[in-house]
């Protein structure tokens, strides 16, 4: 006959261990909800665009929000630097873009250490063509974007790293003098690693 006092105290441990369980896990499932991270890769511009610039660094800063497992918000810092390679300019300029943008994110509900997902948003960048812009050819100007970004994030406790592309879908490239040349349309293509912590 096990003692009552010695059954109270093993039920007593059986409920601090489960209570301590539960705690724990609720804490690893807080752990994820904010993420922010760094972003490095190669970028550049597609279609017309592509045939004048040459591929260059890409960079960012992103602030990610996981309210659900299988949804998330982006808000984001991006940069790239691309040069135009243009046969009427003994010298072209260099493209430096310097933008924000806004995705939604979704992603498989059940995975969350290997977290595939596809977002979609809104944007906005600032163009600086520094150099030789050839007679008013390329002129410093903002630009509208819709980012379309398809990736994989890898999530170990405080850290989260991945690789993503993202293709943005260019409202407007007033950068490029129209009355010059004909090609201005395309988008604007990137691929990138992300590394950082989480919350």
């Amino acid at each position: 006959m096990v003692p009552r006092g010695l059954m109270a105290a093993a039920l007593a441990l059986t409920f601090a261990g489960a209570s301590t369980a539960a705690a724990q896990e609720r804490k690893e499932g807080k752990r994820g909800d904010v993420n922010v991270f760094l972003r490095g890769g190669v970028g550049d511009y597609t279609g017309g665009l592509g045939d004048l610039t040459s591929t260059g660094p890409a960079w960012g800063l992103t602030l990610n929000v996981q309210p659900t497992t299988f949804i998330g918000f982006e808000l984001g810092y991006e940069g790239s630097q691309n040069s135009v390679d243009d046969v009427r300019l003994l010298e072209g300029p260099s493209l430096v873009r310097q933008g924000g943008s806004g995705l939604l994110k979704v992603s498989l509900p059940f995975l969350t250490a290997v977290r595939p997902f596809v977002g979609a948003g809104l944007g906005m960048s600032y163009v600086d063509v520094r150099g030789n812009a050839g007679a008013d050819l390329y002129d410093s100007d903002t630009m509208q974007e819709v980012p379309l970004a398809a990736g994989v994030e890898f999530n170990s406790g405080g850290l989260t790293a991945g690789f993503r592309t993202t293709y943005r879908v260019l409202l407007n490239e007033d950068w490029v003098n129209e009355s010059f040349t004909d090609d201005d349309d395309g988008g604007l293509l990137d691929a990138s690693f992300t590394l950082g912590a989480r919350f």
